[in-house]
């Protein structure tokens, strides 16, 4: 056993599975060091995965080579796809899964990883040299006295990081239920120079399933024919699928919570750090949206072999006395057990603004921030930035050029930048609304952006390469099919009918009778004996088939905004020199140089994104850079 490693990452979460798995496949001595082996990628909260904009993370991440989309599949209870009743960039894909097998399922994958070393322990301090000309990150010192020596750490540490569980009036350390928090991490950072903050994030109360009248519930089943999140072939549909249920809050309900306001840490000033505003606590829901006499609310299992319900909806630090009176009052909980009461969590993050796009820190070389340590929520957005930390660590310690994704490019690139341009001042959750491309960021075409990539740097096999390729063959052949081929007008009639669709008056190609909105290629193949040959002879999956069915019906939308953004990629073109002095540029506002100062943006483009930046400022920096 070695104590020298190339690559250490600090935190077993999402952001610290990925990180780890990608450093190691890609060839780097990596050591995960965590402070409870059971608990690898824990689904502290919600035991779900994907959702609207995180469904596309989490194909994206499989399509670079993570492995999330595998382990979800593996695991999944439930799978639906949202949105499908709008257009493809909205479709969203979403399991629930089984959180034991999930993180047992991890586990496993990080046990059997050549190259990675797992080690039991808490980070106490991180090691820096701070000789030469910039600090550079040596290692990591652990509570047991150990020290660990690395070229590179990735700090993945959640809500570790001096975190304080907070019910009603009651508190206590803690980095979520049953688990110590890390502290010493963040006192050796600031004294480097990092700033640093507070956020806070909160889970509701766990119930007991033998104690809920399901029948008195709305079940909410999963899809009927349901799909999954990864693209390779190793992992298959689920085929048993568990229903969740609808449940409503009522005025009875809302006037028990509000009994508690005087003693939630929330209300009465206890708490300082900054919560979600798009997953708020149901007191904050109460305060926010307080002429509403109901709040839809989520009753999810949390495995298949387990009695404990997740309601989502829930959250609350409220006494747990007011918590559990309140549950009583809801239809179909009246009787109800809980395990635990919910609970908020607050914990130091630090301001992400103080990182490259490869998420290293700018202060210190070596050292990389990726997750809820950078200001964000969710697991998807956790393992997108651990994947892309673990990934450039790698590469910067073998000497290739860094992982950089474009916000044209991945769901990940916009997250990314938003991150280190724009900083947060709230828990950052991705949502399609923040991507200025979403018809070229859809769901179903991850692969087709990023496999080529994931390929290159060494995470896609050369089998789930050779499926892709096979796969994207037949979606060009289809598409090529649809082009040349001609219908006879009267040859489909009965089939167009049967759609709501007007008969054709003369023969059209194939192709624009499928930019109909209700004309589909397996509706086609049922009357056009040649197209359900052609689909048969090349073993066209119903994936590559939808695909290409997409590409045709949103062609025109598609090519509008890669025009849009390869105009807009100039402005990524024109660098900006890193040691730069804005002040000495009197034509910008002083906002803006106290900004571009702060930020030292990389670009034009990204100094466009920076908010205080103005076009007029931005115009300024074309004069002196780009003309």
């Amino acid at each position: 056993m070695t104590l020298d490693y190339d690559i250490l990452v600090i935190g077993g979460g999402h952001a610290g599975c990925e990180a780890a798995s990608a450093a190691a496949r890609m060839g780097s001595r990596t050591l995960l060091l965590t402070m409870n082996m059971t608990k690898l990628a824990n689904m502290s909260c919600n035991p779900a995965v994907g959702g609207v904009a995180k469904g596309q993370i989490v194909r994206e991440i499989d399509a670079l080579g993570g492995r999330t989309a595998r382990i979800t599949d593996r695991t999944t209870l439930q799978f639906r796809m949202l949105n499908r009743s709008k257009g493809a960039a909205m479709w969203s894909p979403r399991a629930q899964c089984d959180k034991g097998r999930f993180s047992a399922e991890w586990r496993h994958e990080l046990e059997n990883t050549q190259n990675l070393y797992i080690w039991q322990d808490t980070a106490a301090e991180l090691l820096f040299d701070t000789a030469g000309e910039r600090p550079r990150v040596t290692g990591v010192r652990t509570c047991m006295g150990v020290e660990f020596t690395a070229r590179a750490v990735i700090l993945t540490a959640g809500t570790f990081l001096d975190g304080m569980m907070y019910c009603g009036e009651a508190h206590a350390p803690g980095g979520r239920a049953g688990d110590p928090a890390s502290t010493g991490i963040t006192a050796s950072l600031a004294a480097m120079g990092f700033e640093t903050g507070r956020m806070k994030t909160g889970t509701p109360a766990r119930l007991d399933a033998r104690t809920i009248d399901f029948e008195a519930l709305e079940p909410q089943y999963g899809d009927e024919n349901p799909s999954k999140f990864s693209f390779s072939t190793d992992t298959q549909q689920v085929k048993h699928q568990s229903p969740c249920f609808l449940v409503y809050t009522s005025p009875e309900v809302h006037a028990t919570l509000r009994t508690g306001f005087d003693r939630s840490p929330l209300f009465n000033g206890t708490i300082h750090g900054i919560g979600p505003r798009y997953c708020p606590s149901i007191e904050d829901k109460l305060r926010t949206f307080a002429d509403k006499e109901q709040h839809q609310l989520f009753l999810e299992p949390e495995g298949d072999n387990t009695n404990e319900y997740y309601l989502n909806g829930f959250s609350s630090s409220l006494p747990w006395e007011v918590q559990y009176e309140a549950l009583h009052r809801i239809r179909g909980l009246e009787d109800v057990h809980i395990f635990r009461p919910g609970y908020a969590i607050e914990y130091d993050y630090f301001p992400p603004t103080q990182l490259r796009h490869t998420l290293e820190t700018k202060l210190v070389d070596g050292l990389y921030f990726a997750g809820q340590v950078n200001g964000t929520t969710g697991y998807e957005e956790a393992a997108a930035q651990g994947l892309l930390a673990g990934i450039n660590a790698h590469r910067k310690r073998v000497g290739e050029s860094a992982i950089v994704l474009q916000r044209d490019e991945a769901y990940i690139g916009v997250l990314i930048d938003d991150l280190v341009t724009k900083g947060v001042d709230e828990p950052y959750r991705m949502f399609t609304s923040r991507a200025e491309y979403r018809i070229l960021l859809r769901q179903d075409n991850a692969d087709l952006r990023l496999t080529p990539l994931g390929h290159e740097i060494g995470l896609i096999s050369e089998k789930d390469f050779a499926n892709f390729e096979r796969k994207k063959s037949c979606v060009e052949s289809l598409i090529s099919f649809a082009r040349r081929t001609s219908v006879r007008a009267g040859e489909i009639d009965d089939y167009l009918k049967s759609v709501d669709s007007e008969p054709m008056k003369q023969g059209r190609k194939l192709y624009d009778i499928l930019l109909r909105n209700e004309i589909t290629f397996a509706g086609l193949s049922r009357v056009l004996p040649k197209l359900a040959q052609l689909i048969e002879e090349e073993g066209m999956t119903t994936e590559a088939i939808e695909e290409a069915e997409i590409q045709i019906k949103y062609n025109g939308y598609i090519q509008r905004e890669k025009f849009i953004a390869e105009k807009l990629h100039r402005l990524e073109n024109i660098a900006i020199p890193a040691d730069f002095d804005y002040h000495s540029m009197q034509s910008l506002t002083i906002e803006a140089r106290q900004k571009l100062t702060r930020i030292r943006p990389t670009t034009i483009g990204q100094a466009s994104r920076i908010p205080g930046v103005s076009p007029a400022d931005v115009n300024v920096l074309l004069v002196k850079f780009g003309r």
